[in-house]
């Protein structure tokens, strides 16, 4: 039943501008851009695609989700909070030259986000290989190293594995083709709405042509909720509003655990679509990427309570 999640492990430093990025960038100057943003507040938080989906999976089921990512020298308080939440670290590899990779995030009052990552030990991901982990059902490649994303997908694919294919921030480091031949392998894409736009820009192919070489394409459109597409069927989830809107750093990780979820259990596409979307709102609720936390009791009961159904 283990779900191999592909991915970086990272340290997230979280700032936040007490006001608006565009009131402070000038449209005519912005080809010669030379700005600085005061941020009184800052955190630093774990984090990573592969960290924060594995996080919220083991919030759901503690027993199936196998983190894979390469971690630097500077691991240390990482492995101590993965052990502390019975985190897997079976396949997190260790490079002793490199530090773990660092997202430096500031988030302005419109919760815009401008972002800069240091991928240090995540471009060594191709040490790890698929057919280390054994006995897993599914799996999931999220942003990580371009050649360790490369060579997972060709070891899912030779393995008989299914996987998510989900390039996130990734996406500027393939070409079209490369980006094709993700789909071609892949049995389910997952992208917000602005990747899909670039999708379909670098590769070329429509949402009909995407749709019939995978079982289903997941894109999220924030508050507007998600659209599942399948060959034969379009399925509109709806957003879950939260209680409060205080972080939505690491939302669409949080969705991707909720299908995954889904998808390892066999559930419908209606039922693993709503579990993504209260996953991604619960998240927005707290600040930083691993904060939130619920019993499966809990979860249930606030499932019934969004969507009148139980899971």
């Amino acid at each position: 039943m283990s779900v191999l999640i592909c991915g970086s492990m990272a340290y997230d430093h979280i700032m936040v501008f007490p006001d608006k990025f565009k009131n402070h960038i000038l449209p005519e100057k912005i080809h010669m851009l030379n700005v600085s943003f005061l941020v009184p507040e800052m955190r630093r938080e774990f984090g990573g695609c592969a960290g924060n989906i594995a996080y919220n999976l083991n919030l759901l089921d503690d027993s199936i989700a196998l983190p894979m990512a390469t971690v630097g020298k500077d691991f240390e308080s990482y492995a101590y909070w993965m052990d502390k939440r019975h985190m897997n670290r079976t396949h997190i590899t260790v490079v002793d030259d490199a530090f773990t990779g660092q997202a430096f995030i500031t988030t302005d009052l419109d919760d815009n986000q401008i972002t800069a990552f240091h991928p240090g030990a995540m471009n060594e991901s191709h040490r790890n290989k698929v057919t280390d982990a054994k006995d897993c059902k599914i799996g999931i490649i999220s942003p990580d190293g371009r050649d360790g994303m490369l060579q997972h997908a060709d070891q899912f694919s030779e393995a008989g594995i299914p996987f998510i294919f989900d390039p996130g921030q990734g996406m500027p480091m393939f070409t079209g083709e490369e980006l094709s031949q993700f789909i071609e392998q892949a049995t389910w894409v997952t992208v917000n709405d602005y990747e899909w736009q670039m999708m379909q820009y670098k590769t070329g192919l429509s949402p009909n042509e995407i749709a019939a070489q995978i079982k289903a394409l997941v894109v999220t459109r924030g508050s507007d909720g998600s659209t599942i597409y399948t060959k034969d069927k379009q399925y509109d989830i709806p957003c879950v509003k939260p209680e409060s809107i205080t972080d939505p750093t690491g939302c669409g990780d949080a969705y991707r655990a909720g299908l995954l979820y889904g998808l390892v259990n066999e559930m419908d596409w209606e039922t693993t679509g709503r579990i993504a979307s209260l996953m991604g709102s619960i998240k927005i609720e707290k600040p930083g990427t691993q904060n939130h936390s619920f019993t499966l009791d809990e979860f249930e009961a606030r499932f019934e309570k969004e969507f009148g159904s139980s899971i």
